[in-house]
């Protein structure tokens, strides 16, 4: 008896805390809310910044500026179009270059701040390698990838708790949480849906850079540097967090006529 009515608890939370991603229209979980998680981002934007140190290379670090505003009026031109700019409440966006040539990485909190390491900056190339992945990464923030990485996280590991209720009896599991929602997941049975997460930036990232002006097929270009500079050492698909670079590239090159109708030369 008790089985079924934590099975039917459990079901009912699922249907109730639903959401779809704007872009796509997939249904995902949601437990909790951007009013919740983007404070939290903030914090731990600034967290990082301050161990920084920031790039000193004003050419690199303007571009990434430059980049970021062009995609962020692309954005909220979409969503206006779409009718969804309340999705955006919150959004306080950020973007910074962060001196660390070790670290091909870029990523964007919930909420819109971005930040881009100077390791990934040769692969970028120039000012379109870069609106690849800045498409990419503000992607993962318009979808609430982070927001539900973080609400399959409090499911698997506190059932049906509210993030408040967590929070107030670990209060640094808000924190953990985040981190990682934001990162890689560990667990091979979440890994689908971080491959899905990637799939689906890349899909939507896409859209972004063609109507910030940015020529879509300069995407699969940048994958195909990306594995150059791997030198093929990426992990079997089945046990990545990430698409592989095949399969990303052959995936973006079938979306490039769908992006082909936003670009704006």
């Amino acid at each position: 008896m008790w089985k079924k009515i934590f099975i039917f608890s459990i079901v009912s939370l699922v249907i109730f805390a639903c959401a779809k991603v704007a872009v796509t229209g997939r249904n995902q979980l949601s437990l909790v809310s951007n009013s919740e998680i983007i404070p939290m981002a903030d914090q731990q934007y600034d967290e990082v910044l301050k161990k920084g140190p920031l790039s000193t290379n004003q050419e690199q670090t303007q571009m990434v500026k430059r980049v970021g505003a062009r995609i962020q009026k692309a954005v909220e031109e979409y969503m206006a179009m779409n009718n969804a700019s309340s999705e955006l409440a919150g959004f306080a966006w950020e973007f910074n270059l962060i001196d660390d040539p070790k670290t091909v990485n870029a990523w964007c909190m919930p909420g819109g701040k971005v930040a881009f390491y100077t390791g990934i900056m040769p692969i970028c190339k120039d000012e379109t390698g870069i609106a690849v992945v800045m498409g990419h990464e503000v992607a993962h923030a318009i979808a609430n990838h982070g927001r539900e990485r973080m609400s399959q996280q409090m499911l698997a590991q506190y059932g049906l708790s509210t993030l408040g209720a967590v929070i107030g009896q670990n209060p640094t599991a808000g924190k953990e949480l985040l981190m990682q929602a934001v990162g890689a997941g560990t667990n091979i049975g979440m890994l689908k849906f971080s491959r899905e997460h990637e799939s689906e930036a890349d899909h939507i990232g896409l859209i972004f850079m063609a109507m910030a002006g940015y020529d879509p097929n300069a995407a699969p270009k940048f994958w195909e540097r990306m594995t150059e500079a791997s030198g093929g050492q990426a992990p079997p698909e089945f046990l990545s967090t990430h698409p592989s670079h095949a399969t990303r590239i052959n995936d973006l090159k079938g979306w490039i006529p769908e992006a082909q109708k936003y670009y704006k030369k």
